[in-house]
């Protein structure tokens, strides 16, 4: 750690199986036809209008609406990325040259267990609400990756990009975004998304 665009891919689930797949099949299309394809990898981005397929959303989503959190596992580690920033860096992609078949992290770089980010939610909130961890929620022990830190030092070198929001900023934002009546009705909070 942090995992740098030399590590190697490991398909530990399906989800990264489709992932690793997409990656090859990018490049691919560049070694076979030459088209100018840039490999991205974000490390959990999140933000507004996220589904809550994703684990923040679901914290937060359910904080705004009761007074418990239901998790699984709360020691996962996870880089977390506000979409602002994750935008900024495609964008310092996309302006550079020389990078087409290339691999490129996107990431903060630092890790965050699931249980902490719970807790800044919980504490951006501003109310007491307990966390549970439902076993309904766990997911299979061999698919599950523990840490999961970027590097993203290559980027950094390439483009001169930098993240610009704290994940505590990040976390605002998007708490602000859910708290609107309008917004926060569209998910529900009670209904455990795989």
């Amino acid at each position: 750690m942090p995992i740098d665009e030399k590590h190697p891919l490991q398909t530990q689930s399906p989800y990264s199986a489709s992932k690793s797949a997409a990656d090859h099949l990018g490049e691919s299309f560049y070694k076979s036809f030459g088209v100018p394809v840039v490999i991205v990898r974000p490390f959990n981005a999140f933000g507004p209008r996220q589904s809550t397929r994703a684990v923040l959303p679901t914290i937060i989503t359910q904080a705004l609406s009761g007074d418990t959190v239901k998790l699984g596992r709360l020691d996962t580690i996870r880089d977390w990325n506000y979409v602002r920033d994750v935008t900024s860096a495609y964008i310092a992609i996309a302006s550079v040259d020389g990078v087409d078949g290339q691999e490129i992290n996107i990431s903060s770089g630092e890790g965050i267990t699931i249980g902490e980010a719970a807790k800044k939610i919980i504490k951006i909130i501003g109310r007491k609400i307990k966390i549970e961890s439902d076993s309904t929620r766990l997911r299979p022990n061999s698919s599950e990756v523990e840490r999961l830190i970027g590097s993203c030092e290559k980027l950094k070198k390439l483009t001169g990009w930098k993240p610009k929001y704290t994940f505590e900023e990040g976390l605002k934002e998007t708490i602000n975004w859910y708290s609107k009546p309008k917004n926060l009705a569209r998910y529900k909070s009670g209904v455990y998304n795989i």
